[in-house]
């Protein structure tokens, strides 16, 4: 079924903008160093190396700046949440554009470059600006949002495929987490279940009775990053169950046809 419309939740411009800048500098820190072993490890992201997956994470920051030297569009419509239902049919052509503009450059210099620019795009711009984006007008703060999702998942990629420790910026994280769970309840809107992943977010997802008091009959909770894997397809519901990384309870809490949201 399509995603349905919701109230989009409220992000603070400040601390999303912060974050995404933090976190691209966390990953530049660790894969401009990395030795051509690391560099040619397999992520298990289709062919991709570690190199790749490396040049694309550049390439995030790269062609943020490149969309906002285009002209904008007329009205940003497209939000956060809905954001993850329009990656996969673009996933070859992302990976093209990304190959395209950044074949043969040495990482040092990819990531130089793409972080000045990031830098200085954002400094130009505020949030209510509308890119005219491939998958539909959207403002730059709702887009911004949606880099925190990109950077967290390739650096949980980079850590676990090169064996790095690159750290999580915690409003990136957060704002990774809460897009994917307000993502799930665009997906299967209801109240029968409550999803819980603390600190960050709790939401209201699958149709059925509403929970209004006391102790919620449908439960599902687990860890920001384990919700994180699931939902954009990097782990699945009965490897994270049987792992005790995800509790569920009652009879709706079967939250495994629902995933992943985007892969």
């Amino acid at each position: 079924m399509p995603p349905a419309k919701k109230r989009a939740r409220n992000y603070d411009s400040a601390k999303i903008r912060a974050a995404v800048s933090a976190q691209f500098r966390h990953v530049a820190d660790a894969v401009t160093g990395l030795a051509p072993d690391q560099l040619d490890r397999p992520t298990g992201l289709g062919a991709w190396t570690v190199a790749d997956l490396a040049a694309h994470v550049a390439w995030i920051a790269d062609s943020l700046a490149g969309s906002l030297d285009r002209p904008p569009a007329a009205k940003g419509e497209l939000l956060p949440h809905q954001w993850p239902f329009t990656t996969v049919a673009l996933s070859g052509r992302i990976a093209d554009a990304a190959r395209e503009t950044l074949t043969g450059a040495p990482l040092p210099e990819l990531y130089e470059r793409a972080g000045s620019r990031l830098a200085e795009a954002l400094a130009a711009h505020d949030d209510d600006r509308v890119l005219d984006l491939w998958i539909g007008p959207m403002r730059l703060g709702d887009f911004l949002v949606t880099r925190t999702v990109e950077l967290v998942v390739h650096t949980d990629d980079l850590n676990r495929a090169a064996g790095l420790d690159v750290p999580l910026d915690r409003q990136a994280l957060a704002a990774c987490t809460r897009l994917l769970a307000d993502a799930l309840a665009a997906k299967a809107p209801g109240g029968a279940v409550e999803m819980r992943v603390p600190p960050f977010a709790v939401v209201q997802c699958v149709e059925g009775p509403r929970h209004t008091r006391g102790t919620p009959p449908n439960v599902v909770e687990t860890d920001p990053l384990t919700w994180i894997r699931l939902a954009t397809g990097r782990t699945d519901w009965a490897t994270e169950l049987d792992a005790a990384r995800v509790s569920a309870s009652g009879e709706r809490a079967d939250l495994s046809a629902l995933l992943p949201l985007m892969a």
